[in-house]
């Protein structure tokens, strides 16, 4: 079987399809839209789409992934930008939280798949939440080796119990139900959180 992508005029068509899911998903809504809807969108056959995407979930993914790492790669130069574990912690959960309500707002078709993607468990997902888990595990280790933040508690469990008090605001799953809790509620379990990493 030929690889999905081999040129960019393979590129240009992959790109096109996806601009046509985006119009469909944001006319329709991911659930309700099929391959066959796509195809008649953009003029092509269904089986050509597949020739391109195995699924509906592949060509959503495409959509996600993009979305997702372009917040982790901003929320990533705001950590960058230096200071001590405390205030790269702080900067990095407002930063995912601001992004996250402004997916939700700005472009809400791909808040949808986003949340489809966190609750399906798809790669898009998968590798946003490794990505966020890695970002935090950096600060906080570097937070202990500086003697900000206490280092009796195993380091992955200290990890995991930050990530669920964050999830509230981060995952696009759940961050719907919690809007109207924003900002206070994320600046209070931010505090929390740095209170409980206190040596």
């Amino acid at each position: 079987m030929d690889a999905p992508t081999r040129g960019p005029a393979e590129h240009a068509v992959r790109d096109q399809i996806v601009e046509a899911a985006n119009e469909c998903f944001a006319r329709y809504g991911y659930g309700k839209t099929t391959v066959a809807d796509l195809a008649r969108e953009i003029g092509f056959s269904k089986a050509y789409i597949y020739r391109f995407f195995e699924s509906k979930q592949a060509i959503g993914e495409a959509i996600c992934s993009s979305r997702l790492e372009r917040i982790v790669a901003e929320t990533r130069a705001i950590v960058d930008e230096g200071g001590s574990a405390t205030e790269r912690f702080r900067r990095m959960f407002k930063s995912l939280t601001t992004l996250g309500v402004e997916l939700f707002f700005q472009d809400r078709k791909i808040y949808d798949i986003a949340a489809y993607s966190a609750a399906e468990q798809w790669g898009s997902a998968i590798a946003y939440k490794e990505a966020l888990k890695a970002m935090l595990l950096e600060i906080v280790k570097s937070g202990r080796e500086s003697g900000e933040f206490e280092r009796k508690t195993p380091l992955d469990e200290t990890c995991r119990a930050i990530f669920y008090a964050m999830a509230p605001f981060v995952d696009p799953l759940h961050l719907e139900r919690n809007l109207d809790l924003l900002p206070d509620a994320q600046t209070e379990v931010t505090g929390l959180i740095l209170r409980s990493l206190a040596p």
